[in-house]
């Protein structure tokens, strides 16, 4: 795949949830006790909460929309999903091929982020658990009669079974399929990891899940890496390592913040930005580069969904961090069009 012919319409498929954001004044690590881990008992008073819109594949398509590109949602929501659906076409989502359950709930995660931006998180599946229910074949079917063939399918953290149901039909499809298993690691096994990642073309993880994944598969990285083809890892702060089967690779810094609000999203973001840059043609670099920017934005914002973008302050931001060059190359990729308003001052903002 070369940087120029792009990877056309991009499926995402995943969780669907409702954020509910708490952040407490003080460190978790105050408070619990080394000897005594086996027998927490402990609350924490907030002093913040918001409720926000969130889940995995939903932040990732909400990303490449805004950026212009418009992908495929495929998930399950509860009956609570007409006003998320709503906002989510606006922003260039398309949510036709997600699963309506009325008789359950959206799912819901609930965080609580502390001052050293450690977070405790618990996580209600509700309808969610219904999404081994979809075929993707199926979705690409459908999106190929609508004009819009599916040359990338991402399988994301959602309902385990869903997750290893998308990956078979995907290679008995012939469905090219990127494998982002994020938090559902710890609930899946090592059979199950393993039919995840054969057949995918590539792997998103940040560096505590690769290590994670050596446990759970029993392999080493280098063979994760070989079954993969392309393993794109997080690094934190520290950036982005981008390693091929062979072992050649490159690393991509972090787009340096202005402040930090709140991480939740922020792989995401990262996953959004990288894949919409490579669906315009960008090689994997720029596309790093414009998935940090995404995740940046992210982190300088309390909610998964609630950043705008202002394309020349960005491309400043991208040229300070990445060069000139980079900045133009994304820029011209994009054209910074996407389904925001674009007002005389050159502001892109995400319509409300």
């Amino acid at each position: 795949m070369t940087g120029s012919t792009g990877i056309g319409t991009i499926a995402v498929a995943g969780s669907i949830a409702t954020d509910h954001l708490m952040h407490f004044p003080g460190r978790f690590q105050d408070l619990l006790l080394p000897d005594q881990l086996d027998r927490v008992s402990l609350s924490f008073l907030v002093d913040d909460l918001v409720v926000r819109r969130g889940g995995v594949a939903a932040n990732m398509a909400f990303g490449m929309g805004v950026l212009g590109v418009r992908p495929v949602l495929v998930g399950a929501v509860g009956a609570d999903f007409a006003e998320y659906q709503a906002w989510l076409e606006r922003h260039g989502v398309d949510c036709s091929a997600v699963l309506h359950c009325p008789d359950v709930q959206t799912a819901r995660f609930v965080c609580t982020t502390d001052e050293a931006m450690n977070q405790i998180a618990s996580f209600y599946a509700g309808a969610m658990a219904r999404a081994r229910d979809l075929d993707i074949a199926g979705v690409a079917e459908d999106a190929a009669a609508a004009g819009r063939p599916v040359q990338l399918v991402v399988v994301a953290a959602d309902d385990p079974a869903a997750m290893v149901r998308h990956s078979q039909r995907c290679r008995e499809t012939g469905l090219r399929f990127a494998a982002d298993p994020s938090q559902q690691l710890a609930r899946m096994d090592g059979p199950d990891v393993i039919e995840l990642l054969t057949g995918a073309s590539m792997l998103f993880c940040n560096d505590y899940e690769l290590g994670l994944l050596q446990s759970k598969t029993g392999w080493d990285v280098e063979r994760i890496t070989a079954t993969v083809g392309l393993r794109i890892t997080t690094h934190g702060s520290r950036g982005v390592q981008i390693v091929h089967a062979d072992g050649s690779g490159l690393s991509v810094p972090v787009l340096p913040e202005r402040a930090k609000a709140d991480p939740t999203g922020v792989g995401d973001a990262f996953r959004a930005g990288f894949l919409a840059g490579r669906s315009r043609g960008l090689e994997l670099e720029r596309s790093a580069q414009l998935g940090s920017l995404l995740a940046t934005a992210v982190l300088e914002t309390v909610g998964t969904q609630e950043y705008q973008l202002d394309p020349a302050d960005a491309r400043i931001r991208l040229a300070e961090a990445y060069g000139a060059d980079a900045a133009t190359e994304i820029a011209a990729a994009l054209a910074w069009t996407g389904t925001g308003t674009l007002t005389a001052a050159g502001r892109l903002v995400a319509g409300r």
